[in-house]
């Protein structure tokens, strides 16, 4: 199931920022915890990856399998 989610713009003087909000149903299902640090990676022009840089028990991410 999809989460549909519109994104924002809000423009300055001298900048402007981006913004794309979680629904609260996908933070609960990946246990985001408040000032958690993500990193977004852009895969090509229609895919952005999101991942933890580190666990959320505080360990270092697990590293894929190929």
């Amino acid at each position: 199931m999809g989460y549909p989610t519109k994104v924002q713009l809000i423009r300055r003087k001298a900048s402007e920022q981006w913004y794309v909000n979680f629904p609260a149903a996908l933070a609960g299902a990946m246990e985001f915890r408040k000032g958690e640090v993500i990193e977004w990676t852009v895969q090509d022009k229609h895919t952005l990856v999101l991942r933890r840089t580190a666990r959320p028990d505080g360990g270092a991410p697990s590293k894929k399998k190929r």
